[in-house]
């Protein structure tokens, strides 16, 4: 759900009509967001503290009280006088202790500074500490967390966040295309006793509380069988590496048998160069495909384009489910009319280019393309990017929260192809496919980053695959 800062401040007044307290939400909200903080950098480091006069401040406070507990150092910035700062505010900042700062371990920045009730252009003294939040994160590699809104956002003057905790609900302004690139990394803590008006905006923000229910623990007499049979469609004379990627990522996320088909000239390649579960079948003809029996199909990584009437033929027939990515994209975009008769269901992974071939943006929002486009065609799209979108026809759109710019490589597509192949066959919709996959590849691309060695410069696709093991238990175990 997502809700505007109207229906949010009314959400929040019938809460307390109800007997919830400002002081307690405030207390979940800190707590929560301090375990955001820990969920990406496991090491305590030095917390330098933004915050204003109002609740929003308030929430700053109680997430430095409980990191340091947790070891951090803190630095307070305090930009109005005690007499400014609201009842609770003042009460906050009387709890907690100011510490030496430490040389070793990250620097996180926490912006506490304006609420979702705050409107116009900020002013001094709150603009000069935007600017000095953004010089903390240019120059020093500071993390900076926004508390439920960067401050400043849909303004000149505005912090640029590396994640944001949204309270409650997110708000209609951190889901808007031009936002992205100040809220960062979006997560949402639920709030007990707030409620979303009936006439909220219904799109789903992913979160792991929602989708781990679509992943539970397997029986203890599984067998491959029983977790589908994939096959990949991938791979050319130039491009090999794709089709490594995404028969490795179907792998990696639980498919019990994965079969990579290629064109006999690089067969042999191949079979010398793909990890050993992974089973490759030389075919020249696609339709050869069609007599076996697949959970799922994966098509397009690395295809190239002298198939492409092949490749349309083949998705013409093919009863089982597939994920459509890369060239197999670029082979329907002509005409994707063929979209409209599909004999099984059809998951689109589009980036913007891919899906500007498609089907035109035309000045809609990303939001409004992707429900053009379904509209349109009954396939499931997910539609890649900064903010990666997912839908269908007749259900709301779905935001991811995960990852980071260090995804902005190539093979990231392939990855994010194969898991979502993995998945359905495992016997997940196209729908809960695609949301797991991109929620999953994306978090995975975070604990690559924590836990090292990669940087968002040096991540790889291969880092992705590495850590889709970790990503399924934190998805489990309930990560923000």
């Amino acid at each position: 759900m997502i809700l505007s800062a109207a229906q949010m401040l009314e959400a929040e007044k019938i809460a307390f009509s109800a007997r919830a307290t400002a002081e307690g939400l405030m207390e979940i909200a800190g707590r929560e967001a301090a375990r955001l903080v820990r969920q990406f950098h496991r090491k305590p480091g030095r917390c330098v503290v933004f915050f204003g006069k109002g609740h929003n401040g308030g929430d700053a406070l109680v997430v430095a009280r409980y990191l340091a507990e947790a070891g951090w150092s803190i630095e307070l910035q305090k930009i109005f006088p005690d007499s400014d700062l609201a009842p609770l505010t003042a009460k906050q900042l009387g709890r907690i202790w100011k510490t030496r700062p430490e040389a070793a371990g990250p620097l996180v920045v926490l912006d506490g500074l304006l609420g979702i009730g705050a409107s116009g252009e900020p002013r001094k003294p709150v603009s000069t500490a935007i600017r000095r939040i953004n010089a903390l994160r240019a120059t020093e590699a500071a993390w900076v967390l926004a508390l439920d809104i960067p401050s400043g956002l849909g303004s000149e003057v505005c912090v640029q966040a590396d994640a944001t905790a949204a309270m409650g609900f997110a708000k209609t302004q951190l889901v808007a295309d031009a936002a992205t690139h100040f809220v960062g990394r979006l997560a949402v803590i639920p709030l007990p006793g707030v409620h979303a008006p009936s006439d909220a905006d219904t799109a789903e923000i992913l979160q792991s509380t929602d989708l781990r229910s679509l992943v539970p623990p397997r029986g203890f007499d599984t067998h491959k069988g029983q977790c589908g049979r994939v096959a990949v469609i991938a791979g050319s004379q130039k491009y090999p590496g794709a089709a490594r990627l995404c028969s490795a990522a179907a792998v990696k996320a639980g498919a019990g048998l994965v079969t990579l088909f290629v064109p006999p000239d690089i067969a042999p390649v191949l079979s010398a160069s793909v990890i050993p579960e992974v089973m490759v079948s030389p075919v020249t003809d696609l339709r050869e495909i069609l007599d076996q029996k697949f959970d799922a199909v994966a098509i397009g990584p690395g295809l190239g384009r002298e198939r492409d009437e092949m490749v349309r033929a083949f998705l013409s027939e093919c009863p089982a489910p597939c994920v459509i990515d890369a060239d197999a994209l670029n082979a329907i975009s002509p005409d994707p009319a063929c979209l409209k008769n599909n004999p099984a269901p059809r998951l689109l992974t589009p980036h913007p280019l891919e899906m500007e071939r498609l089907f035109p943006q035309n000045s809609r929002t990303r939001r409004e393309w992707l429900e053009a486009f379904v509209g349109e065609y009954p396939v499931t799209l997910l539609l890649k990017g900064a903010r990666t979108l997912i839908g269908e026809r007749g259900v709301p759109p779905a935001y991811n929260t995960t990852g980071h710019p260090g995804m902005a490589t190539g093979g990231m597509g392939d990855v994010l192809t194969g898991v979502a192949a993995a998945l359905l066959a495992q016997g997940k919709s196209p729908l809960q496919s695609a949301k797991l996959a991109a929620w999953l590849c994306g978090h995975a691309a975070e604990l690559a980053l924590r836990d090292g060695p990669a940087s968002q410069e040096s991540l790889t696709a291969s880092d992705i695959i590495t850590h889709l093991g970790p990503a399924f238990t934190n998805l489990r175990a309930g990560a923000l």
